[in-house]
């Protein structure tokens, strides 16, 4: 009898971990998907609200790094509150700046207080014909499909964004779809902050823009393998050519100064890694 309690409560605690599990990923998704309805109507107030208060937080942007919560504002408060709508908080009447969340996978970890997610976007974006002389886009309309490689962390018992790195993989005008995209469609920043009182705390070497094909790095291992992609199957070189000469593959790194406890530690859940072990944040 003594032995079935005992087998009982092992399983009860078992059930609660799991269930913790899969209410947490439950809520990350609800973050990110949350996050995006405020972003496709201008509520950059509420979208810089769900960022971490945690000195490491950031977003990582074409080819640039916002750090901090004030630099999670420059970017949202400022570089896209100005230019989309004029500085207010909340859409303006004809500019459209829908994005669709979906494809996402959610791994946390087994402290309940560190997740990962990647997940595509497209987005759909542009004016209304009616507002080509008040609005300073005039009139476009294009397409954008990217990828979210993400970090969040529970502040306080709640679940924030965190490390926020978007690889806006392709750009298309509607009318000419993405085989005639120019290259580089969206300009590198070029100055950081405060020479630039709306640029980013730093500039970094990673740069992806369509035609550029390189794979965002995998947070997981291979679900069946266990195996982590290999860095040359990352890169994207030329039909043809030797993979050596094509660009190096991008990283999910961290920038300077930030570290990870539990760097080169494993954690399993439902048999499988769930996170590469050079990914993992909590010891």
């Amino acid at each position: 009898m003594e032995s079935e309690i005992a087998d009982l409560k092992e399983q009860v605690s078992l059930l609660r971990k799991e269930v913790s599990r899969i209410s947490d990923e439950a809520e990350v998704r609800k973050v990110h998907f949350k996050y995006g309805y405020y972003l496709d109507k201008c509520l950059y107030n509420e979208v810089v609200d769900m960022y971490a208060d945690h000195p490491d937080t950031y977003v990582e942007f074409l080819g640039s790094r916002y750090r901090g919560k004030e630099g999670v504002k420059r970017l949202y408060n400022g570089r896209f509150q100005q230019t989309f709508v004029n500085g207010r908080n909340g859409p303006v009447r004809g500019f459209l700046l829908d994005h669709i969340m979906m494809q996402d996978i959610i791994d946390v970890d087994p402290s309940g207080t560190h997740a990962w997610c990647r997940m595509r976007a497209l987005m759909q974006a542009g004016t209304h014909q009616s507002v080509i002389k008040t609005h300073p886009r005039g009139h476009v309309q294009w397409w954008e499909g990217g990828l979210y490689e993400n970090e969040y962390i529970k502040e306080n018992g709640v679940w924030k964004l965190f490390r926020y790195r978007y690889f806006p993989f392709w750009h298309a005008e509607h009318e000419k779809g993405w085989s005639l995209t120019k290259e580089n469609y969206i300009p590198w920043p070029s100055k950081t902050y405060p020479e630039d009182p709306l640029g980013p705390d730093e500039i970094i070497e990673q740069k992806m823009l369509w035609p550029d094909t390189r794979v965002v790095p995998f947070h997981y291992p291979h679900p069946v393998t266990g195996k982590q992609t290999k860095d040359d199957d990352l890169r994207a070189p030329h039909f043809g050519e030797d993979v050596s000469k094509a660009e190096a593959p991008l990283t999910l790194a961290l920038p300077e100064g930030q570290t990870r406890s539990g760097a080169g530690k494993t954690w399993t859940s439902e048999g499988s890694v769930r996170v590469l072990p050079d990914l993992v944040q909590n010891s």
